[in-house]
């Protein structure tokens, strides 16, 4: 390409006005060194001029309108190309992270309400089993036939002794024990309750382990109904409990 080629679209442009930033200072500076160059801008402002003055005036000669407005039509085309591509380029991009962020917190939103309606089941299924529990209670203490067994030790060594209280009801088969004061256990051992009936053999009435400071609670264990309790009696059986006594009794207590 020679230098008049690579000035030559330049050269519409300045001649309408409209050429700005360093294409003008470079046209400029060609012009002052090339008189072929001058002579085209003033060709092509002659042409301006023509058509400026069709609406008026004669009709311009047709070369010179047909260059201009081919100037025209090709020049802004080539300018404005550039940046509109690069500008929707780099709004594709941008669009593109935000939608990405936008998923991102959306999945970890869902997370969250995922992990929030979980914690909210589990606790709803444990109320559930608090108030099944608690109605169980309330029907064994309000039966007509509810009794109550102090569980107190064979013996004790040292203060304060190991108390147990066995409330039962033989229409409801129903049991609630409470304990305190118990000892702690060796590994793999677990205390067992008994219902010795008045008739026949001692049934497991439940396997438990106190706390810490040593209370303990069963809640309605298996238990047969229509079974009349002569007496509640601990031992001392492994962590899986057993079908018969394991001697010695520890506790036992009648009926009041």
């Amino acid at each position: 390409m020679s230098i008049h080629e690579q000035f030559a679209e330049d050269l519409s442009l300045y001649a309408m006005g409209v050429l700005t930033g360093d294409s003008t200072t470079a046209l400029e500076s060609h012009l002052k060194q090339c008189a072929s160059c001058r002579r085209e801008l003033e060709r092509l402002r002659g042409d301006l001029g023509l058509l400026a003055l069709s609406a008026l005036g004669p009709k311009p000669p047709e070369r010179g309108k047909a260059r201009l407005l081919e100037a025209i039509r090709q020049e802004p085309r080539l300018e404005r190309t550039k940046p509109r591509s690069a500008w929707w380029a780099a709004f594709g991009w941008v669009a593109a992270a935000v939608l990405i962020v936008g998923l991102g917190a959306l999945w970890q939103q869902n997370a969250r309400l995922k992990s929030s309606v979980a914690q909210l089941t589990a606790t709803v299924d444990r109320q559930k089993v608090q108030l099944a529990d608690a109605q169980n209670q309330a029907e064994v203490l309000k039966s007509p036939d509810v009794a109550h067994f102090d569980v107190l030790p064979v013996s004790f060594k040292s203060p304060p002794p190991p108390y147990g209280n066995a409330i039962y009801s033989r229409q409801a088969g129903g049991l609630i024990f409470m304990a305190s004061n118990l000892d702690r256990l060796p590994p793999q051992k677990a205390y067992e309750l008994w219902l010795v009936p008045k008739e026949g053999t001692p049934i497991p009435a439940g396997v438990f382990k106190p706390d810490s400071h040593g209370r303990a609670i069963l809640v309605n264990p298996p238990l047969p109904r229509g079974v009349e309790a002569k007496a509640f009696a601990i031992t001392v059986e492994p962590e899986q409990g057993s079908q018969t006594p394991t001697l010695p009794i520890i506790m036992m207590g009648a009926g009041a």
